[in-house]
């Protein structure tokens, strides 16, 4: 398996940069376009275990969009093959200081295009 070839890491790169531009403007219609469409995606939140697209859009459209901007930082894009991704960040809220979010997504390549199959975000209080 070749890891990391060039052209793929700059798809998901794209691909996550278009997801953070959505998140932070609450573009809940390209949230939704970037999840994979499925009964088997799943998204672990600060406060909520979502099974299923549908669920994911259910807490999407639910979602206050007040306070989403963040920093984010040490952002790794590691791609396994030709159609398969993993993004980790780290981000920051100004409305959370002391605290530093990690977000972890799966990518997949799907004939639609790259999709987050699998998702986890969560927020600890900063490592010293």
């Amino acid at each position: 398996m070749q890891i990391n070839l060039p052209e793929i890491v700059a798809e998901v790169e794209a691909a996550f940069a278009q997801y953070e531009r959505a998140l932070v403007s609450n573009d809940v219609a390209t949230l939704d376009a970037l999840f994979w469409d499925s009964p088997h995606t799943v998204r672990y939140g600060g406060g909520e275990n979502l099974y299923g697209y549908a669920a994911i859009m259910a807490f999407r459209a639910a979602r206050s969009p007040v306070g989403l901007e963040r920093s984010i930082d040490r952002t790794v894009i590691t791609t396994y093959g030709r159609d398969m991704a993993t993004a980790s960040t780290l981000f920051r809220r100004q409305s959370s200081p002391g605290m530093v979010g990690r977000q972890m997504q799966t990518w997949m390549r799907t004939e639609a295009g790259w999709k987050v199959v699998a998702a986890h975000v969560s927020v600890i209080p900063e490592p010293k």
